[in-house]
């Protein structure tokens, strides 16, 4: 009977994981087609990036309704809704004859992954054992990063042996197995919340999460202006007042208090930047190969695949380590490689070759995997299991919000060196792919530092 229900719990994660799975595919999945979408629809690379940007947004948003709705609704139930909004957004990008419905496709989609996501993990944590946790969340952070790294081939092929709208056709199958399980094999029950949900709090998110991504989208039109600096101030104004209304209102979207924790705070830093990361070169290396090696969309794309299985095998394996030898170890030794990576991409940009950008994203995507899902693993266990639902929402927030930075950041500086300065379209868009590469070895050596400083104050405070 137990074995059963055990079994019953894992395919309700498979069924989960699938459905998260389809929906990150789907965020990069775009990606390569943004040469061909720009002609198409006669719209600016800064314009396209927001199939990617807002789809991102949206997600992070959603996931903020996530702690209070698993404890108010049942898991089963809300999975429905996340299938149901996959589906209709799916249709309409797959149908959509301009842009603006496009990007109303993708927004919709978004929901689906926004509650996927922080559903899958809810699950894992509250009905995986301790001891097998790190093996679990390594399964999860497998997913949710081989997914990102695979959309661009899966783009760039479908792309070039079809249209880019079969992207989405090829995907419904899929969600409807998702659906069938799920609605199966879902179990969980809501242990109800006392107080309403805090719109305040949502809406304030929302708008300051927006206008800081406008702000850095608006990089690729207008430079580091007045106006950029203008936005996300606002930003921060917006962010100020939602921790204020989330900590004064009469309910709170989820308990802040968890960041009194200074190794929380270092572990959010990594996972920041770890999906900054992940999710930015995504999206740099297919542009890059394209516009300045002169490759297919089909290569492009393909260049990605060998690091994104490699890192996706040895994702669980990690996760293991950690379960035996603690998180340290995975953490850092990950945190190394994919310092490693990203430095390579920027040394040795003048030689770069769709063999050396594979092989460098080999290394990245290792030390990326190493390091991800037991970073979120190493989270939950440093609170209240209470906390636990604060943690998981406010972790797949962040890693989503990273994702939207880096894109619109990376892509507006891609636009604006091809958009401005002299010489060949691909001497423009090699520089903007320098400053890309650079920035993003810079953001390694901060993950990496938080990663030793966090994993020197857990040990002191173990001893004490």
């Amino acid at each position: 009977m137990a074995s059963t229900k055990q079994n019953h719990i894992y395919l309700a994660i498979i069924s989960l994981a699938l459905l998260t799975f389809i929906g990150i595919l789907n965020e990069t999945s775009m990606n390569v087609t943004y040469p061909e979408l720009s002609r198409e629809f006669g719209v600016s690379l800064d314009m396209v990036q927001w199939i990617t940007t807002g789809y991102l947004l949206m997600v992070t948003i959603t996931m903020g309704t996530t702690a209070y709705l698993l404890r108010q609704f049942a898991a089963r139930k809300l999975q429905l809704v996340a299938v149901s909004a996959f589906i209709i957004g799916d249709l309409m990008c797959a149908l959509t004859g301009n842009f603006a419905l496009l990007l109303v496709g993708r927004l919709i989609q978004a929901v689906a992954t926004g509650l996927s996501t922080p559903i899958l993990f809810h699950i894992i944590f509250t009905e995986i054992p301790r001891e097998r946790l790190g093996a679990m969340t390594g399964f999860a952070g497998m997913v949710i990063s081989f997914a990102p790294a695979l959309g661009p081939t899966y783009g760039g092929w479908i792309s070039a042996v079809s249209s880019w709208r079969m992207i989405f056709w090829l995907l419904l199958p899929f969600v409807l197995v998702s659906l069938v399980l799920g609605q199966l094999y879902i179990r969980n029950q809501p242990i109800g919340n006392e107080k309403p949900f805090s719109y305040g709090s949502l809406i304030s998110l929302a708008v300051a999460l927006f206008t800081v991504v406008y702000g850095l989208a608006l990089i690729g039109r207008s430079g580091l202006s007045w106006t950029v600096l203008a936005w996300l101030v606002a930003g921060a104004v917006f962010f100020a007042g939602f921790v204020y209304v989330n900590n004064h209102g009469q309910s709170r979207l989820f308990d802040l208090s968890v960041f009194r924790s200074k190794p929380l705070r270092l572990s959010t830093l990594t996972y920041f930047n770890l999906q900054f990361i992940n999710i930015g070169i995504s999206l740099v290396i297919p542009l890059y190969a394209q516009y300045v090696l002169g490759s297919t969309s089909t290569v492009a794309g393909l260049i990605l695949l060998p690091g994104s299985v490699c890192g996706a095998l040895l994702a669980p394996f990690a996760g293991r380590l950690a379960d035996s030898q603690g998180f340290a170890i995975p953490v850092t030794f990950g945190g190394i490689l994919l310092l490693a990576g990203t430095a390579y991409f920027a040394l040795f940009q003048p030689s770069l070759t769709p063999m050396l950008i594979m092989t460098f994203f080999i290394i990245l995507r290792v030390g990326f995997n190493f390091a991800f899902g037991n970073t979120i693993s190493n989270a939950t266990v440093l609170v209240a299991a209470k906390n636990s639902a604060d943690v998981n929402s406010i972790f797949n927030m962040v890693q989503q919000f990273a994702g939207s930075l880096g894109t619109a950041f990376l892509a507006a500086v891609l636009a604006i060196y091809q958009n401005s300065g002299t010489g060949s379209l691909r001497t423009r868009s090699y520089a903007g792919g320098r400053f890309d590469y650079l920035f993003l070895a810079v953001m390694a050596v901060i993950a990496l530092a938080a990663i030793v400083i966090n994993y020197r104050l857990q040990k002191r405070t173990s001893h004490q």
